[in-house]
């Protein structure tokens, strides 16, 4: 997982740019095939906004939060990604299995 993180009208401090790779981090506990991450941390006036982009194996997730606080931004972005990511999951899930189970009843009886 590779992590791009940009900065518009903000400067990336160690600080949060640590941040930001210890709360990703947290994602792969859920979805470990997220090939690449994007994220943009702007500053509009007193907006703090966090965006992301997401590139997993065979879509793209996006996802951004708003917030006073440039760490409560991320927060939001985290669990906004992670309610997407078990989504996305959900729908790769092989949903054949149950008509499987069927067929092997019906044969064996």
């Amino acid at each position: 997982m590779q992590i791009n993180l940009t900065g518009h009208h903000v400067d990336i401090t160690n600080a949060l740019r640590d941040y930001v790779e210890d709360k990703f981090q947290r994602l792969e506990r859920h979805f470990d095939q997220v090939i690449d991450i994007h994220v943009v941390l702007t500053v509009e006036k007193n907006h703090n906004k966090a965006e992301a982009n997401l590139q997993v194996s065979g879509n793209q997730i996006h996802a951004d939060a708003t917030h006073d606080d440039m760490y409560a931004a991320i927060d939001g972005l985290i669990d906004k990604t992670d309610r997407q990511l078990i989504k996305h999951k959900e729908k790769l899930k092989d949903h054949h299995r149950a008509e499987g189970a069927l067929r092997n009843r019906q044969q064996t009886a």
